[in-house]
């Protein structure tokens, strides 16, 4: 069994080699920015004529960066930056998860008629080196799919999940996920509880948090949102210039009167309209509330996994939170973890956590009913959200 000590280091691979003695790191998870980035530092004897660092360290090398053994990352090493001063010598090194280079690089330029989602996404990716791919969400064809000159891969990759209803990240072995997140009890308990008592940080009623931020607006939030869009002719059947969906927020805070349009050009049905429109009014309420907290260490508060070492803060994870001072009780879902160690700080995680539900909302119902290509072409109705 590993030593709490070891269970709480991070690792940086290159090559084969690790190295685990950081001055400071910080390493990034988020299931909505694409490209976690990861940063680490250490302090250097002082340098000689000729001293070099070993030829493996070297910008795009691959690296796989653990805590305790489990991989938390695998990328590539972005750049380096050696800092010589009077009194230190300090090598930085960063770089960013395996999406940095569909970020970075134009995708395959490509056309192609009645495709299932995970033959497109094979497509785009996998000239770029991407080779584990998991498609969680449904198998519908599309009847076409283009990809313009000069798009990154990941914009093209972002365009299809979203037509889709789901949404691309990467796990942290490396694997491409195509899918969306798991709400349900069942599967995916709440796996602690953040708490913070109205009595103070000190007042010894069982308070775990450092700091919790609650964060509300209304920028990117809008009342009724209405897609219109056209499908595509084929030889058999022809094209469907008609299609329109909308979704309103019903929720009891929504905003009144703040109405969208968007114009979709590769809407293909109703049902892609419904899903687009109910997916840009969750993202609204999305953006629109955020908890914040930092706690210490690295790993879950309380829980026990089959290890015996409480699992990783991993986004995906489902966390209670009780603050009284902000008047919050209830279940919430984890976006957000960067991992934060540095001289005279301990380690410390910062999460950032949504209301439970609100992402991805049609990915399950993707994932049990499948559409003809043709079907719902037409105007659609109202869907409340």
């Amino acid at each position: 069994m590993q030593s709490s000590d070891d269970a709480d280091k991070v690792g940086l691979i290159i090559d084969g080699r690790e190295h685990r003695d950081w001055e400071r790191y910080e390493v990034d998870s988020d299931l909505l920015t694409p490209a976690d980035g990861w940063r680490v530092s250490l302090g250097l004897p002082a340098p000689t004529d000729g001293q070099a660092l070993p030829e493996y360290v070297r910008p795009w090398a691959p690296v796989t960066l653990t805590l305790g053994g489990q991989v938390i990352l695998r990328g590539r090493l972005d750049s380096m930056e050696t800092d010589v001063a009077k009194d230190a010598h300090t090598l930085s090194l960063s770089g960013r998860d395996l999406a940095g280079v569909l970020v970075d690089c134009s995708a395959p330029v490509f056309s192609a008629r009645q495709c299932g989602l995970d033959e497109i996404v094979a497509k785009m990716v996998r000239p770029l080196g991407i080779t584990s791919i998991k498609v969680e969400a449904g198998t519908a064809r599309h009847d076409k799919i283009s990809v313009d000159p000069g798009m990154t891969a990941w914009d093209a990759l972002e365009r299809v999940c979203e037509q889709n209803g789901c949404w691309p990240y990467f796990a942290p072995d490396g694997t491409l996920v195509i899918g969306g997140p798991d709400y349900t009890d069942a599967t995916n308990p709440p796996v602690g509880q953040l708490t913070v008592r109205a009595s103070g940080q000190d007042g010894g009623k069982g308070n775990n948090v450092l700091r919790l931020v609650e964060r509300r607006g209304v920028q990117e939030r809008y009342s009724e949102v209405t897609v219109l869009g056209q499908g595509h002719g084929t030889e058999s059947a022809e094209g469907a210039h008609n299609i329109r969906a909308t979704a309103k927020d019903s929720a009891a805070d929504a905003p009144v009167n703040r109405p969208k349009i968007v114009v979709e050009a590769d809407c293909e049905t109703t049902g892609h309209a419904q899903r687009r429109a109910r997916k840009i009014v969750a993202d609204g309420k999305l953006a629109a509330y955020e908890i914040h907290a930092s706690v210490r260490g690295h790993r879950v508060l309380g829980a026990i996994g089959a290890s015996g070492l409480a699992p990783l803060w991993t986004p995906g994870q489902r966390v209670r939170v009780v603050s009284e001072p902000h008047g919050i009780s209830g279940v919430y879902y984890l976006m957000r973890r960067t991992f934060l160690c540095g001289r005279g700080q301990g380690q410390i995680t910062e999460l950032a956590l949504k209301p439970d539900g609100l992402w991805q909302p049609d990915v399950s119902h993707h994932k049990r009913h499948k559409r003809k290509a043709g079907a719902g072409a037409g105007a659609g109705g109202i869907v409340d959200l």
